[in-house]
């Protein structure tokens, strides 16, 4: 079956481009228990530093046997901006972040998210929500709300939460930064523009960083390793595609199952049985984001 595009016709989202935000979302949930794995070992620095490293090895392997052709001279600033924003402030400002931060309070910042982004989309894209999307949006936050309570990871205040707060900010700047990119490359050379340049100023992190790989155990490392691989460079290609299909304020409000699949990947991997008010916060989140694809366009 066809994917089909969505606009303001609100017409529903196509199988391929669902495919690719549940492939997306699947690859993101799994990642907070990589990072925490590797903030054993690493620094949050340099564990962003070897993660999109890898993910930059695995994006030159596309590039070199698709042949993709470099970007025109006059799009580097922007696609180098992308990628600071959705890399590079992104992945330092939520590492930096989750050292002290508890799960649920992060949560609740990283779900803060789509707001950013439906009032960005509306103002440089044109785009628009009816009152029903940011019903559905607020349902959705609710619920991650509720999905926070049910972990106990608390609501007090931290000032590393700013830059969780930071990083939920970056990353809705860098989704509708790249909009108007995605139309002229496509989305798997945008991608990999974006995770290159990102990369080039996360080196600022490569004092001592050989010594850290070599000194770090295997587990870690092969943590970061999948981070790179799957959460990094498959799920930015399979996001920026859902991305060029579909509104930005639409495809950013499925953030908001990230908690949900986070509780239920730590279910079935580690036996962690979810709170009662986790599993309500979930059916919450997951109403809100139907609300705003269904009713809010």
């Amino acid at each position: 079956m066809g994917d089909r595009a969505t606009g303001v016709k609100g017409e529903s989202l196509g199988v391929r481009t669902l495919l690719a935000l549940a492939v997306t979302l699947v690859f993101w949930a799994s990642a907070f228990a990589g990072i925490r794995a590797g903030l054993e070992a690493y620094t949050p620095g340099s564990l962003a530093l070897l993660r999109f490293l890898v993910a930059s090895a695995v994006m030159v392997g596309y590039a070199t046997a698709t042949r993709m052709p470099l970007p025109a001279l006059k799009d580097v600033p922007l696609l180098f901006l992308v990628g600071c924003l959705g890399v590079s402030i992104y992945h330092t400002a939520l590492n930096y972040g989750e050292v002290t931060v508890s799960a649920g309070a992060a949560s609740l910042f990283i779900a803060s998210g789509p707001v950013f982004t439906a009032l960005l989309a509306t103002t440089f894209l044109g785009e628009r929500l009816r009152s029903w999307g940011w019903i559905g949006i607020g349902v959705s936050f609710s619920g991650v709300a509720l999905v926070a309570m049910g972990e106990g990871g608390g609501f007090g205040f931290d000032p590393r939460a700013l830059l969780v707060l930071l990083s939920a900010v970056s990353a809705s700047f860098y989704f509708v930064a790249q909009k108007p990119l995605l139309a002229k490359y496509g989305p798997l050379p945008v991608a990999a523009y974006a995770i290159w340049g990102g990369t080039a100023t996360l080196l600022v992190f490569s004092r001592g960083f050989v010594g850290t790989v070599v000194e770090a155990p295997l587990d870690a490392t092969l943590a970061v390793v999948y981070l790179g691989v799957f959460p990094g460079a498959v799920a930015y290609v399979t996001w920026t595609y859902a991305l060029s299909r579909a509104p930005a304020s639409v495809v950013a409000s499925f953030l908001n199952v990230l908690p949900v699949l986070a509780i239920f990947i730590a279910w079935v991997w580690r036996s962690e049985v979810p709170h009662l008010f986790s599993l309500a916060g979930g059916v919450l989140a997951l109403a809100g984001v139907m609300l705003v694809n269904a009713r809010g366009r």
